[in-house]
């Protein structure tokens, strides 16, 4: 392993992160677990950052991408593509949108990309609302609208962004209001910014910020904001990358927590649709996907084998009712880990919603973000055989725990008792 180690040091970029001190070979997977080059088997409640959002090696996508590759592999946008076609007919179908449109991509960056592509050009303005502690890719229009300055590594933008309060709830100046209150604060304070500023031509929000650490605001906010919205013409796009596809459990869109003010103006989505294989997309209303004056293609969004395998897992997730199983599931993993987090010293929150569940580590006795530990609970975990991520806007102070759908309640208690053993361990 060191000796691969070495070589990804000599020609990959010093900026690519790796997590461990002993940075871990993934070789291969199967339902929950996944091993490494020296045979030691993981329970994974990270899924290759959210993605692997059914199971690993799930046998109905591995035989329709097998046999897909059989036929053909790619052909491009240029030419008619059934399996693409009927990925676009089912994501519109369940995205709530009047009269969808769907464009795919190869990553959740470059679906944002395209939905602020879409937004400026439909709204004749380059100035975008953006969130705190947001995350919405590595391109440079991407990083441009982050919130979060550790994902973010360049001040300079083809686009002015404006950033609001709101995308995290225990943290600054609202911090202390009641729900009602902080919302009401929060939405002040858009109206506040959007009288001094040119007219917006859109608000990007993560409905549950990933990279700030599983962080987000009351139910309602949104809707609220969308109110205000309206009244300007500014459009809504939902980041539904990390939270689409029913992981949050109690609902299929993460933006479906907020009321019923309605859809998004465009919803982007990445990660667990391919369960690895790589496919974003936008969905948006046609008048906007169709605003752009000149030509468009994608050479690799909507290849037919990255289609055959969202549609597979598509089928699965729906069929198996895995939105079901993460809002039972899930719910008790909350609860468990909100029990052991209340004997734990130097845990601040256990946050989330099914599974999608942030633990947020400061120093014993203060409110100050608490990297160190954070770092070695996600080793301590490892050495007890489970992988998590972390994340956070706070110096990466939050574990991000998030499994496949598929989790089984045995699995959760297996995971909760190793990752309390790793916060024990380290306090």
């Amino acid at each position: 392993m060191n000796d691969l180690y070495d070589r990804h040091r000599r020609v990959l970029p010093d900026w690519l992160a790796l997590y461990y001190d002993d940075p871990l070979e993934i070789t291969h997977g199967e339902g929950r677990h996944v091993w490494d080059a020296d045979g030691n088997r993981y329970l994974d409640f990270f899924g290759g950052i959210l993605t692997t959002m059914t199971a690993h090696a799930l046998p109905e996508l591995t035989k329709a991408v097998s046999e897909q590759a059989g036929r053909i592999i790619h052909s491009s946008t240029l030419y008619l593509n059934r399996p693409m076609v009927e990925l676009a007919e089912r994501i519109a179908h369940v995205s709530a949108i009047p009269d969808a449109r769907v464009f795919f991509t190869t990553s959740g960056t470059e679906a944002n990309d395209t939905a602020l592509l879409l937004a400026t050009a439909y709204r004749r303005s380059n100035t975008i609302l953006a969130m705190r502690n947001s995350y919405h890719g590595r391109s440079f229009s991407a990083v441009g609208i982050t919130g979060n300055r550790g994902w973010s590594p360049t001040s300079l933008s083809p686009l002015q962004t404006l950033y609001v309060h709101g995308g995290v709830r225990t943290r600054g100046p609202y911090a202390d209001l009641d729900d009602a209150a902080f919302i009401a604060a929060c939405v002040d304070d858009l109206r506040d910014l959007l009288g001094h500023t040119r007219q917006p031509a859109a608000l990007i929000a993560e409905p549950i910020q990933g990279v700030g650490g599983f962080t987000s605001p009351p139910d309602g906010l949104y809707a609220a904001f969308r109110e205000v919205l309206r009244e300007h013409g500014i459009l809504w796009i939902a980041d539904e990358v990390q939270t689409g596809w029913g992981r949050t459990g109690e609902h299929f869109w993460g933006w479906q927590a907020h009321g019923h003010s309605g859809p998004p103006d465009i919803v982007t989505f990445a990660k667990g649709i391919g369960n690895g294989t790589s496919i974003g997309g936008v969905i948006a209303r046609s008048e906007i996907m169709n605003c752009l004056d000149a030509n468009s293609i994608s050479t690799f969004g909507g290849t037919q084998l990255t289609m055959v395998a969202g549609l597979a897992n598509l089928a699965y997730l729906l069929e198996h009712d895995l939105q079901g199983n993460a809002r039972r599931v899930g719910g008790l993993l909350i609860e468990r880990l909100r029990v052991v987090a209340a004997q734990v010293p130097g845990v601040r929150e256990v946050r989330g919603r099914g599974l999608m569940i942030g633990i947020e580590l400061v120093k014993p006795g203060t409110d100050d973000a608490d990297p160190q530990r954070a770092a070695a609970v996600l080793e301590a975990a490892r050495e007890g055989g489970l992988l998590i991520g972390k994340g956070g806007g706070h110096n990466t102070s939050a574990l991000r725990v998030a499994p496949p759908l598929s989790l089984t309640v045995a699995e959760a208690e297996e995971g909760a008792a190793i990752l309390e053993h790793a916060l024990r361990s380290t306090s």
